[in-house]
C-alpha cells in the first residue's frame, strides 16, 4: 500500500455515526472541564504557593539568622544548606504534583514508574562520580571543613580556597596555578589557617656556647617581637622557648615556638629571622658551621 492509498483510506470505518461520535467527544470534554480541569488547576497553584511559601521562608529565615549564627558556622556554609534543603523541597512538592496530575488525566502510573526506576537506577550506576561529588560537597559546607579564603591541603595539592560549592572545590597554589578539585576526591582535609597556626623556628648554634645564655638571648628576642606595635596583634601568646632540642656534631639546636593568626606566620618568621641575626652578630654568638641556617617548620594549631 502507497502513501496515496494511505491517504485515501477513511480515517472511520463505513457506518459511523457522526453525530452520535460528536456528542460523546462532548460530553467527556465537559465531564473533562468540569470535574478534571478544576483539579489540576488547584493542584498548580497548590505547589506554586508552597513552592513560593517556602522560597519566602527560607529568604527570611536567612535574613534573621546570618547575623546570629553560633561560633563555627559561616555565612555560606548556612546559605548552602538552606539552599539544598529548599531545592530537594521544591523537588519533591513538584513531583508530588506532577503525580496527581498524570493521575487526573487518566493516565496509567504504574508502567511510567517503572520505566523511570530502571532509567533512574541506569542514570545513576552513570553518574555515581558525579553523586558523590554532591554529596561530599554537602559534608563539607555543613561541618565546615574549610571556607573560602583558608589555605587547605587536599587530594594531594595545597593552596588557598577561592571559590567551592557542592561540586568541587578551587584552589590557588603559591604559584597561581589555579586546582579545580572535585569534592569526592576530598579525602583528607588539612587546614593550617583554622584558628591559629603555629611555627616552629630551629635555632642552630656552636655546641660550646653557653645554653643559658642562648636561651635568655631568645626570650628577649621573642618579648621584643612580641610587643612590636607592627607585630604584637599578629601574635596570639607568649613566644616560648623550651631549650635544646637536639645536640650532635659540634652543634646544639634550641626551638622557639610561636602561635600567630592564620596566614601571619611568615611576616612573623621573617622578622624573628632577623633580629636573631643582629642579636648574635652583636653578641658574638657562634654559628655552628658556615653552612648552617635558621630553619622553620610550619605545623598547624587545629586542622578541621
Amino acid at each position: 500500500m502507497n502513501l496515496l492509498d494511505i491517504l485515501q483510506k477513511p480515517i472511520l470505518p463505513s457506518g459511523t455515526n457522526f453525530p452520535a461520535l460528536l456528542r460523546d467527544w462532548r460530553e467527556d470534554t465537559m465531564n473533562f472541564l468540569r470535574h478534571d480541569v478544576p483539579k489540576i488547576v488547584l493542584v498548580l497553584i497548590a505547589s506554586y504557593v508552597l513552592t513560593r511559601l517556602l522560597h519566602a521562608i527560607a529568604r527570611k529565615s536567612a535574613e534573621m539568622h546570618v547575623r546570629k549564627l553560633p561560633s563555627g558556622v559561616s555565612v555560606q556554609q548556612f546559605r548552602t544548606v538552606t539552599s539544598v534543603v529548599t531545592s530537594v523541597s521544591v523537588f519533591i512538592i513538584s513531583f508530588v504534583a506532577a503525580l496527581e496530575i498524570l493521575s487526573l488525566l487518566g493516565l496509567n502510573l504504574g508502567p511510567m514508574l517503572a520505566s523511570a526506576g530502571i532509567a533512574g537506577l541506569a542514570i545513576g550506576f552513570g553518574a555515581q562520580t558525579l553523586v558523590h561529588d554532591f554529596i561530599n560537597g554537602f559534608f563539607i559546607l555543613l561541618e565546615n571543613q574549610y571556607d573560602i579564603g583558608d589555605t587547605v591541603r587536599i587530594a594531594g595539592v595545597k593552596g588557598t580556597v577561592e571559590r567551592m560549592s557542592l561540586r568541587m572545590t578551587v584552589l590557588r597554589d603559591d604559584d597561581g596555578t589555579l586546582h579545580l578539585v572535585p569534592n569526592s576526591a576530598v579525602q583528607i582535609v588539612s587546614n593550617t589557617t583554622r584558628d591559629w597556626s603555629q611555627l616552629a623556628l630551629r635555632v642552630t648554634v656552636a655546641y660550646n656556647e653557653p645554653s643559658d645564655r642562648i636561651i635568655k638571648l631568645l626570650h628577649e628576642i621573642g618579648e621584643a617581637v612580641r610587643h612590636d606595635p607592627a607585630f604584637e596583634n599578629d601574635i596570639v601568646s607568649d613566644i616560648q622557648v623550651p631549650g635544646i632540642d637536639r645536640v650532635g656534631n659540634g652543634e646544639a639546636e634550641y626551638l622557639m615556638l610561636v602561635k600567630t593568626r592564620p596566614n601571619k606566620q611568615y611576616a612573623v618568621s621573617r622578622e624573628l629571622r632577623r633580629q636573631i641575626k643582629g642579636c648574635f652578630e652583636k653578641n658574638n654568638i657562634q654559628a655552628a658551621g658556615p653552612a648552617k641556617i635558621y630553619v622553620m617548620d610550619q605545623g598547624t594549631g587545629k586542622a578541621s
